[in-house]
């Protein structure tokens, strides 16, 4: 019995690791140029349209509808220290399954996989991440090679 109990706590340990395992390490970061100038200008636009009301028009907070939809907080900062740190060592495609499912208030899942990740290149953009030759991809598995650091590292 105590054997059995033995093998299958190792055989389940071993699933965790394999599926650890299975998930790629970050190869590069926010700091290496992961999107395009040409990029973060659709997601200005896209931006404005579905979330410059609650996270307002410079990505720091409450915007004009007091930042957020009635009986909830107000939307947070979208750039900055706080931001940054709440999203450190996490994946960029972490952050856009947030944007693409929660996303906006009221109306979750309005923007498309695209859509979602060309506002975060306009939020890299904002938040003075440098900009590259190559657009964000929009493919979760490609997103997660890349991580979101808050400092440079």
């Amino acid at each position: 019995m105590r054997r059995t109990a033995i093998a299958v706590t190792l055989a389940a340990a071993s699933g965790v690791v394999l599926a650890a395992a299975s998930q790629p390490a970050p190869s590069r970061s926010v700091w290496d140029g992961v999107y395009t100038a040409a990029q973060a200008e659709r997601g200005a636009f896209v931006y404005g349209r579905y979330c410059q009301r609650c996270h307002g028009a410079d990505l720091s907070g409450p915007g004009a509808m007091g930042g957020g939809l009635p009986g909830q907080s107000p939307a947070p900062a979208l750039v900055g220290g706080e931001f940054n740190y709440r999203w450190h060592e996490l994946s960029v495609a972490d952050l856009v399954q947030r944007i693409r499912v929660s996303m906006p208030p009221g109306n979750p899942a309005a923007l498309s996989r695209p859509d979602s990740t060309d506002v975060l290149a306009y939020m890299l953009d904002r938040g003075g991440f440098p900009a590259g030759e190559h657009e964000l991809p929009i493919g979760l598995p490609e997103l997660s090679t890349i991580a979101f650091l808050a400092a440079r590292p």
